[in-house]
């Protein structure tokens, strides 16, 4: 049983949990934390990741909605980027 989300978790958009995500993992590598608190950081941490994920996993279905093509196939196109990190 996964545990209810608080109204906060549930109301971050992806760029809002990524950078809460960012955080946590910097506080747990700073390493100043009571074991208590790492604990907590660690599963906050674990269901941003989900939330996240979850982001992720509904843009891409989403995405390979809007390029099917004539035939009802998605028309996924490989994802490649040259040395200067522009996208072709």
């Amino acid at each position: 049983m996964q545990p209810a989300k608080s109204k906060q978790e549930e109301q971050l958009t992806f760029e809002q949990a990524l950078n809460r995500l960012e955080e946590i993992v910097r506080q747990l590598e700073e390493g100043e934390a009571s074991l208590d608190a790492s604990l907590k950081l660690f599963e906050e941490g674990i269901a941003l990741t989900r939330q996240c994920a979850g982001y992720l996993d509904k843009t891409e279905a989403r995405i390979e909605q809007l390029i099917k093509g004539a035939d009802g196939e998605p028309k996924i196109l490989p994802f490649t980027a040259d040395d200067t990190g522009a996208v072709s």
